[in-house]
């Protein structure tokens, strides 16, 4: 397949000065050196195929939007090479390529102008433009009356109305409605059947979802080029990871926890994620009628998860203990913990177990996985002691719905003719 863009070597430094003098004082006696190279990209390597979709991902300051700007040419590489063979249309910071004193329309026939289009050939795409956008009257208003939603609906509606060969997106449609942002995917998956697109999120669902690789920066460098599922597993864990000091002790409570007879799945040989302070040991999923464990399971089954935990180290806070549910690729189903439950966790013993008793979801027929996780704190500022990927396996059957799409099917539902 024919390659549409071609990175090779790829090198971005940019001159850090201690003092700002310091930089007069360089440039009036270039033999004397006042600055030390920061590296935003450190031999870039890559190709991307003509139709491919591509995910980039990567911590903030990872070098993601310097790469992005560089294939834009809004930058140029200090050393390398990054060939371009098509037109590109990106949305990359919120409002970038705006004049705020502009209104809607105007911005649009600006726009059009840097992408290479004439006043008559935006003529002809603003309608289109218009409509995708829905913004109304407003876009004859200044730009920067906009809300952030606004401003995105106005630039994807220029960046994808002009026929790009290649579409970028720096996490624009992380804003908006949801409503608009679905009109957006679909838009994208149109386009997708013919051109290339890039995407840049951290939303490792959209990446799973949306790209069919993916490439991951960190620190300006390369660090892996592959299969989005596995590359989000590893890129989850590695910004859970605080490498903190495990602390172990021995004594044996565990024995108490054994001689209730629970048969727990063993979570040994699975990589762990986090300080370790306090540590998942054991999942076990049961059916809440026969105590069974479970393997497949139906849609309203009442089932108990069991998560058996043990503290490698005294924490001071209130215990947060939760699990994830996820489908064969990686989406998200649901997710719960104790703290959203209000139920913190404060045990008085170092191993203890943690159950969860629900219903399953309505969800169509397939592989799922639960990845059980428990941490410090509260919901929006917590600690990462331990979280286990994909830690249980287990099936949905459901005789009368397998044929269906989606992630869940309705039930009850009722159908009437009224004629």
């Amino acid at each position: 397949m024919q390659d549409i863009i071609k990175v090779t070597n790829l090198v971005k430094t940019y001159k850090m000065y201690d003092k700002p003098i310091d930089r007069l004082k360089e440039a009036i006696n270039p033999k004397k050196v006042l600055h030390k190279d920061f590296y935003a990209l450190k031999d870039i390597t890559f190709t991307i195929s003509k139709g491919e979709t591509v995910g980039i991902i990567g911590k903030n300051g990872s070098g993601k939007s310097t790469l992005l700007k560089i294939l834009t040419e809004v930058l140029t590489p200090t050393s390398g090479e990054a060939i371009v063979d098509g037109k590109v249309s990106a949305l990359l910071e919120l409002g970038a390529g705006f004049n705020p004193e502009y209104t809607g329309i105007q911005n649009i026939y600006l726009n059009g102008s840097v992408l290479g289009f004439d006043k008559k050939q935006m003529d002809g795409k603003l309608q289109e433009i218009l409509d995708f956008a829905e913004l109304g009257d407003f876009i004859y208003q200044p730009v920067k009356t906009y809300s952030s939603g606004m401003f995105v609906r106005l630039a994807f509606a220029v960046a994808i109305n002009v026929d790009p060969d290649i579409l970028i997106i720096d996490e624009a449609l992380s804003v908006g409605d949801i409503r608009f942002q679905q009109k957006c995917f679909r838009k994208i998956e149109e386009f997708k059947k013919k051109k290339t697109v890039i995407f840049v999120s951290h939303d490792m669902s959209t990446i799973i979802n949306h790209c069919e690789r993916a490439i991951w920066i960190n620190e300006g460098e390369l660090l892996a080029d592959g299969d989005p599922v596995e590359l989000s597993k590893r890129y989850r864990a590695f910004m859970m990871n605080l490498d903190s000091e495990i602390i172990s002790y021995d004594d044996n409570e565990e024995e108490q926890i054994s001689e209730l007879g629970i048969s727990f799945n063993s979570v040994a040989n699975l990589e762990m994620f986090g300080d370790l302070k306090a540590e998942i040991t054991g999942v076990s999923l049961q059916d809440v009628k026969t105590d069974q464990g479970l393997t497949v399971v139906e849609p309203q089954q009442k089932v108990r998860l069991l998560i058996k935990c043990k503290l490698n180290q005294k924490i001071d806070e209130a215990l947060i203990v939760g699990f994830t549910i996820k489908d064969r690729l990686g989406n998200i189903v649901t997710q719960s913990n104790s703290y959203t439950l209000n139920s913190p966790v404060n045990p008085k013993n170092r191993y203890f177990i943690s159950s969860f008793e629900f219903e399953i979801p309505n969800l169509t027929v397939g592989t799922y996985t639960i990845s059980p996780a428990i941490a410090s704190g509260i919901q929006e500022d917590h600690v990462q002691h331990c979280w286990i990927h994909d830690a249980l396996l287990f099936e949905v059957v459901n005789k009368g719905f397998n044929l269906l799409e989606g992630y869940l099917f309705l039930s009850p539902i009722t159908f009437n003719l009224i004629d």
